[in-house]
This record gives C-alpha cells, sequence and structure tokens, in this order.
C-alpha cells in the first residue's frame, strides 16, 4: 500500500470534521462534538495555529486497515516532538479500546494509570467560564478511590 503522511491542508477539513464525528461516536460521546469545517480552518490555519494537525493521504482505490498507518504516523509525531525539544508526548485512550492500548503498549508507551496511578481530569465550557469569572465554587467530591 502507497501511502503519505503530510501536514493537513485548509481543503482537508471537511474530512477531519467527519473523523473527529466519527470517533467521538465510536466512544459514544457524539453529543458533545460541536466542531465544524469552518471553525476548524479558523482555529487551524491561521497565522498562530491553536492546533496542528496530520493526515494520511492514501489512493481512494486501496484498503487502509493494518497498513501501518498509524505505525507512519506515530513516526512523524515522534521526529516532530523531538524537533521541537519535546521530552514526554502524553495521550489519552479510552479504557475499552483494547486494541489501541496494544499498540501503544507495543511501541513502548507506559500506562501511567496503572503505573502512577494518575487520573485524567476536564473542566467544561460552563465551569471554565465560572472560573474566569472568579465563581469557581468549592464543591464537596466523594473520596477517591
Amino acid at each position: 500500500m502507497t501511502f503519505t503522511v503530510r501536514e493537513a491542508r485548509p481543503e482537508d477539513s471537511e474530512q477531519i470534521v467527519r473523523m473527529i464525528k466519527e470517533l467521538a461516536a465510536y466512544e459514544k460521546l457524539a453529543d458533545q462534538v460541536a466542531q465544524t469545517t469552518e471553525g476548524l480552518v479558523q482555529d487551524g490555519f491561521t497565522q498562530a495555529p491553536y492546533y496542528k494537525c496530520l493526515v494520511a493521504e492514501v489512493p481512494a482505490d486501496q484498503a487502509c486497515r493494518g497498513q501501518g498507518i498509524g505505525s507512519a504516523f506515530l513516526r512523524v509525531v515522534a521526529e516532530i516532538a523531538l524537533q521541537n525539544k519535546c521530552s514526554l508526548l502524553n495521550f489519552v485512550v479510552l479504557s475499552a479500546n483494547f486494541p489501541g492500548i496494544d499498540f501503544y503498549q507495543a511501541k513502548g508507551a507506559v500506562d501511567l494509570t496503572k503505573l502512577e496511578g494518575c487520573h485524567l481530569f476536564r473542566f467544561e465550557q460552563e465551569q471554565l467560564a465560572k472560573l474566569a469569572a472568579g465563581k469557581g465554587q468549592n464543591v464537596t467530591a466523594p473520596p477517591s478511590q
């Protein structure tokens, strides 16, 4: 199979949004996706982009399962990280994504949940707005397990 991993271009945005939505549906989070093609272009293809994105360009007449695309992506991301003097690459994998977990562990990734007992936290938009307005509230939370 022939494919190319390259930096995304604005004309890729429609397909990128489609894949974001497909991933969200797979993770049962489709209702949380508000991204649009226009927003993706505005946020990523300006003088000071909020994100960078890679795409794999695969000829339309070729199947794209199990052909080394994931490994190629990971290699390019590692190259970019090292070029930018990064010493770590952190990422999130859904706990039910056993093939993904196996893939990353086979490449040498360390599961910090098991190793260090780390927890991933998130502030969503409503909480961010409250924090930014100085209205963050102390909430009694159940004890950590």
